[in-house]
Order: C-alpha cells, then sequence, then structure tokens
C-alpha cells in the first residue's frame, strides 16, 4: 500500500508541471524579464505566506495541523527583508496583490479557520515547494540581478534554520504519512493540494498577463 506522501505527490504531479511550465516562470528563468517582474512575483508571495503564517500561531496546538507549524520554514520575514531590498522601506504602504493572489490567501484563510487538513495541504505545497524547486529562482535571480549570494533580494529562498533539506523534506513525508484523518479526509486533502497548485498557477497566469514578453 502507498504511504499517502506518495500518494500526494503522484496526485499533484500534473498540476506540479502546470506551475512549472508558466509562461511567466518560463521568462524568468531564462532572465527575459526585468527585475521588476521578479519584486511583484516576490510582493505576490508576501500576501500568499503572510496567510500561512498569520494562522500559524493559532494552529500551533491543533492535532492535525500542528505538527506542521514548524518556525525554522517561516517565510514571512525573509520576504519583508527582500521587498524592502527591492522595493525600498516604503513597499508594504504601496503592495497589491493581484485578485488571483487574494484568491490564493483567502482560501488558505478559509482552510486555516475552518479545515486544518486543508491548511495543511497548502502548507504542503508552498514549504517543500519552495525549499526545493525555488532553488532555481534564488540561483537564476542572483546571476541576473546581481544579487548577493544568499542575500537581500532572494533571502526568501534562503532556509538558513533548515541546514539539511533532505533529512527534512524525509521527516515532513513522515507528518504526512501518520496524518491523523480517515480515507475519505486524506482524498480530501490531495484535493486541496491540486487545488492549492491550480491557485498558485493563476498567480503565475495573471503576472503573465502583467508583464508580456515583447516580441
Amino acid at each position: 500500500m502507498e504511504s499517502f506522501s506518495t500518494v500526494i505527490r503522484t496526485a499533484s504531479r500534473e498540476q506540479h508541471e502546470e506551475v512549472r511550465g508558466s509562461t511567466f516562470l518560463s521568462d524568468l528563468l531564462g532572465s527575459r524579464l526585468g527585475v521588476e517582474a521578479f519584486a511583484r512575483y516576490t510582493e505576490q508571495l508576501w500576501f500568499v505566506y503572510d496567510a500561512l503564517e498569520s494562522a500559524a500561531e493559532r494552529l500551533a496546538g491543533d492535532p492535525v495541523a500542528g505538527p506542521f507549524v514548524r518556525p525554522e520554514l517561516f517565510r514571512r520575514a525573509a520576504l519583508e527583508r527582500d521587498l524592502e531590498h527591492l522595493l525600498g522601506p516604503g513597499w508594504h504602504a504601496s503592495a497589491e496583490a493581484l485578485p488571483a493572489t487574494r484568491e490564493y490567501a483567502g482560501r488558505i484563510t478559509e482552510c486555516a479557520r475552518t479545515w486544518p487538513a486543508g491548511y495543511v495541504a497548502h502548507h504542503y505545497t508552498r514549504y517543500l515547494g519552495d525549499l526545493s524547486g525555488g532553488q532555481v529562482i534564488r540561483a537564476t535571480a542572483e546571476k541576473a540581478w546581481g544579487f548577493a549570494s544568499r542575500g537581500d533580494g532572494v533571502r526568501f529562498y534562503v532556509f538558513e534554520q533548515v541546514p539539511n533539506p533532505a533529512a527534512f523534506k524525509r521527516g515532513y513525508w513522515e507528518l504526512l504519512d501518520a496524518l491523523p484523518a480517515g480515507e475519505l479526509e486524506r482524498q480530501r486533502v490531495v484535493a486541496e493540494c491540486k487545488r492549492a497548485y491550480e491557485l498558485n498557477n493563476g498567480v503565475f497566469r495573471a503576472l503573465g498577463e502583467e508583464f508580456p514578453l515583447s516580441a
């Protein structure tokens, strides 16, 4: 019988590939967009992680979501430091979430308030995704726009408190496998993982419309 963590990874593979193949992300990784597009993307991430981490303290004691609330993963402070570097000290006053970002963050908030297992689905897709694939974006940004290695501008991607990402991910898979939920609830979690990827891809589509690559 497959482990739950394997089921999640297998079931969401198609959505994951859609995110990786988005036009905006492809253009960003191909250094075909300017630093302003990278800054706008970073700004959207702040809204998503603000939703995730605003709920973390309240969920820390929850029997379902609590084990996943790991302070060493928290990204909001790093994002704020990056945005100050990218946009200046007044960035927060002018920060604006795209409609797709508001939808994404709103769904996270709703799950955090009413369905802790759904919050876990969003926690998994975001944190493990940025811990893994996010490193490609970091390397691209450092090369394309001259950010100091692992410094301001790309601190979001630097998990300083996770010295061994491979070991951390193995522990995370074990937490997923031990999720206190029956089969039907686990199926709902898998479906919410797919929804999280779709919401994330919606943000990429919106960013692609805002930053179309010139012919």
